[in-house]
């Protein structure tokens, strides 16, 4: 992944969509609404409509199906098993539709791997928006002015994250010189082995980098306990509160859901 997919100036977003030109911390503070409403319950009624709710709001994010399928590809690779596991290793109950030998799939198992998938899905798809729409630098000074988090982390979590992108570069670098010197072996274990070597190499580099990194921002003031100023002000607008009241409306509409449907159920309760 380089840089440039890391912020909201990649292809596939729409800088000029009402979601999109948020204050970050009120688009964090919509998706934790949203997780925290989620994660009270595994019920399928409950989190398929939550995911529903948030693929209608995708047009104002200003991310397309496209774009949100190349971001998110992750949280589909994390979603899946997770429900097959639970289709398969969940508490039986209901009539059993597929029995191999000590595994065995139910009415019961099934409707709860279906929600396990779905629940995942509806809980990492407003993360993959807010890093979709949102620029590093921007969420790092909302983080500081609004949400008014210390600024060494803030300065800190920030610089790491454009260090990602020189990091990726710096990995295919290293595969072009191993390749160049010959040192690339063949089959699984070769496989294995470079990439064990690659990941050292990293290791060193990403430590000298840090270190480098380091020593530059302390000489530059980042790290002043004193109250400091800031080149980009951010503030919390009347539309940044909108989209907060938007995701504790989104969550009490699946619950609402959930709960007529008669399939809400507290998870702590079980």
């Amino acid at each position: 992944m380089s840089a440039v997919d890391l912020h909201a100036g990649a292809p596939g977003v729409d800088r000029t969509a009402p979601l999109a030109r948020a204050n970050p911390v009120a688009k964090l503070l919509a998706a934790t609404v949203l997780s925290l409403g989620l994660l009270l319950t595994v019920d399928v009624v409950t989190a398929g409509t939550a995911l529903l709710l948030e693929l209608a709001c995708l047009p104002f994010a200003g991310l397309s199906l496209s774009a949100l399928l190349r971001r998110g590809w992750i949280v589909l690779l994390a979603a899946i098993p997770a429900g097959v596991a639970t289709a398969f290793l969940g508490v039986d109950s209901g009539a059993v539709l597929l029995a191999a030998g000590p595994l065995s799939v139910t009415e019961g198992s099934l409707e709860s791997g279906a929600a396990i998938t779905l629940r995942v899905l509806a809980v990492g798809l407003p993360g993959v928006v807010l890093l979709a729409t949102t620029d590093p630098t921007e969420l790092a000074d909302s983080l500081a002015q609004v949400a008014r988090l210390p600024h060494r982390f803030v300065l800190a979590a920030l610089a790491g994250t454009r260090l990602m992108g020189v990091l990726a570069e710096e990995w295919q670098q290293l595969s072009l010189a191993r390749r160049a010197r010959g040192l690339g072996a063949d089959g699984p274990l070769g496989r294995v082995r470079t990439a064990t070597g690659q990941v050292f190499a990293l290791l060193v580099l990403a430590l000298r980098r840090a270190a480098t990194l380091a020593t530059a921002m302390e000489a530059r003031g980042f790290g002043v306990s004193t109250e400091r100023t800031w080149a980009r002000p951010s503030r919390f607008r009347v539309r940044d509160g909108l989209v907060v009241l938007g995701g504790v409306a989104l969550t009490a509409a699946a619950t609402a859901a959930g709960v007529l449907a008669g399939t809400w159920q507290l998870t702590l309760a079980r």
